[in-house]
């Protein structure tokens, strides 16, 4: 079988997510546009009981089957890695049935005892119900490709879920909306089964496209002694549960944001409109960006977890340790430089893509929060791939428990408010970041490389110059902020890439890795002697 290297395919999944997240942003623009406030409304309120279910029925089952089916084919026991699919595959297509049904008949359930308070909302929340099965199936062709280290095919149906997801859910909101609100709203819901579908559909033709080559592997297997389908239950129950818990537990962390920082800001002095708009500021516009700017480092971690897994099967402590500090020094490329520049174009940025410079200190302050939830995602990515699911969790509810903690004192201070929340977030990320990485060392040596920190931290101080001078020299010609922050952004990245060649701080191996263009880029590096061989 053709297996990316785990880079490759963070790379890979990275094109996938940014693809995904313009999709995404554009749906959420047409249907704001057409729905309007309230008819968002009604479909945010059946949309979190969906990501809840989908969350209990099959959140973690990719990385566990990834786990397992990456362990089987690093001792080249092809059957067993195809016996664990089908096994996770019965499961999942049972449960997923399960909780569609219970999604669909519950919706009423849901209604009556004011769990959601608008009765119009019952059409969206049992619109959403087929999506559960299409979705927690998807998910276990998913880990299977996971674990071969083949990340194109998880890659393509993700652009092909998010597309036909966009399409459906504007033109049966379109279509539907002449009827009422509330049947606008369930047919925006009900684009996700379709999404989901076209999804398992791509996964389905690679399923194909790939089974002839590794059932060959199979006959030329010699026979083995398979686990038993009880155990391999077992097992991706005991490596799922923990994974599926921290799915969990952040939108249970953003509900109790919701219940402590209005509160604490009233607290400081705030009326409640002040409060609310603050917090609008803090978890509508900051975190998102937080949010995009590690999408390479959750790829990353993805494609760590079976790259890490098989080289523990077969106790290869120098690749784990080699994969780790790579993982490490290009989530450094990435999370560094993004920091910087997020924090000295804050409130710019802010003005530029929210039309207020009101979200900039918000935005600022979790800037800091880029470096250490990409640091908290990769070792994260590196203990889930040693077995050790529980830890992350752990550490996330010890890192919930401080934050909760800060959000408390610190919100509650005129002279913070909105900031001392943004602190504590970013608070949150650090503890967790840390104890990950206190792990990590302890089961595979690895601490931070200051080598490769400081060139990385020496680029982004030379690209924060950069980035400064060039918005204010445009700013000076009166030119419009947008147009000065993104020649700033562009500058920035330009004089960052430079600099970073020029000290070594990329390798060629690095460049290489790219999809379909690295090898010609790294040769034309070579020639432009920007690039060390």
């Amino acid at each position: 079988m053709s297996k990316d290297t785990f880079l490759k395919g963070a790379f890979i999944l990275t094109v996938a997510g940014i693809v995904v997240k313009i999709i995404g942003s554009v749906n959420r623009i047409l249907l704001s546009r057409l729905l309007g406030g309230e008819g968002v409304g009604l479909y945010q309120m059946a949309y979190p009981i969906y990501l809840l279910a989908l969350s209990i029925s099959s959140a973690g089952i990719p990385v566990a089957i990834s786990i397992i089916v990456a362990e089987k084919l690093a001792l080249h026991d092809y059957r067993g890695a195809k016996r664990v699919f089908h096994i996770s595959l019965g499961v999942l297509a049972a449960t997923g049935l399960i909780f569609t049904f219970l999604l669909y008949y519950g919706a009423g359930w849901l209604i009556e005892h004011q769990f959601v308070r608008d009765v119009r909302a019952y059409y969206a929340i049992a619109a959403l119900a087929p999506a559960i099965f299409f979705v927690t199936v998807l998910s276990s062709y998913r880990g299977y490709f996971q674990g071969l280290q083949m990340m194109t095919p998880t890659a393509v149906s993700q652009i092909f879920e998010q597309l036909f997801r966009v399409v459906t859910m504007i033109a049966l909101a379109y279509l539907l909306l002449p009827r009422g609100l509330e049947y606008a709203a369930a047919g925006a819901s009900f684009g996700a089964g379709p999404g989901a579908a076209a999804g398992l559909m791509v996964l389905l033709y690679f399923y194909w496209r790939h089974n002839s080559e590794f059932q060959h592997h199979m006959n030329m297997q010699p026979k083995v002694r398979q686990e038993s389908g009880f155990r391999i239950v077992g097992r991706i129950i005991k490596l799922a549960l923990p994974v599926s818990l921290a799915n969990i537990m952040l939108p249970v962390v953003s509900n109790i944001d919701l219940l402590i920082v209005p509160p604490r800001l009233e607290a400081a002095g705030h009326t409640v409109e002040q409060a609310t708009e603050s917090f609008g500021y803090l978890t509508g516009m900051a975190i998102p960006l937080v949010n995009l700017a590690t999408i390479l480092t959750s790829s990353l971690a993805a494609s760590l977890v079976p790259a890490v897994s098989g080289a523990y099967t077969l106790g290869n402590k120098q690749s784990i340790y080699q994969r780790t500090a790579t993982a490490m020094r290009i989530a450094n490329l990435i999370t560094i430089p993004s920091f910087v520049g997020m924090w000295l174009l804050a409130t710019p940025i802010s003005q530029m893509l929210y039309g207020t410079p009101n979200a900039g200190i918000c935005i600022a302050i979790l800037s800091v929060g880029i470096f250490l939830l990409g640091f908290h995602q990769v070792t994260t990515g590196v203990l889930q791939g040693l077995g050790h699911t529980t830890i992350p969790v752990v550490n996330m509810a010890i890192s919930a428990v401080v934050k909760i903690i800060m959000s408390w004192l610190l919100t509650a201070m005129p002279e913070l408010g909105i900031r001392g929340a943004a602190w504590a977030t970013v608070a949150d990320f650090g503890v967790a970041a840390v104890l990950n990485m206190y792990f990590v060392y302890r089961y595979v040596g690895f601490s931070i490389n200051l080598t490769d920190t400081f060139k990385a931290a020496l680029a982004s101080a030379v690209m924060g110059g950069t980035v400064l001078m060039v918005y204010d020299a445009m700013m000076t010609y009166t030119l419009h902020n947008s147009i000065s922050t993104l020649g700033a952004i562009l500058s920035g990245l330009t004089v960052f890439g430079i600099v970073i060649l020029l000290v070594g701080g990329i390798e060629a191996r690095d460049i290489e890795q790219i999809p379909k263009v690295g090898s010609i880029l790294a040769k034309t590096l070579r020639t432009l002697k920007l690039l060390r061989r």
